[in-house]
């Protein structure tokens, strides 16, 4: 299987206050991604699925990654 680099845009709720985020995986499909968004989020924050939107899920190549871990395993 091929990975590509995905780039998640989107909020969560935390106590009363919406908290934007931005994060970059490495996975196999869209889908991949959106379930460690929700695993990752639940497992930080304490937050459920219903408490985390997102907005935008972008497939980027090597050069346009941020994130220095996802930079480091590429």
């Amino acid at each position: 299987m091929i990975t590509k680099i995905y780039r998640v845009k989107g909020t969560f709720v935390m106590g009363d206050e919406y908290h934007e985020f931005t994060k970059e995986y490495k996975a196999t499909c869209e889908a991949d991604v959106e379930q460690k968004i929700y695993d990752r989020f639940g497992s930080k924050h304490g937050i459920n699925r219903n408490q985390i939107s997102i907005a935008e899920i972008k497939e980027i190549s090597p050069e346009e990654v941020l994130d220095p871990i996802v930079k480091e395993i590429l």
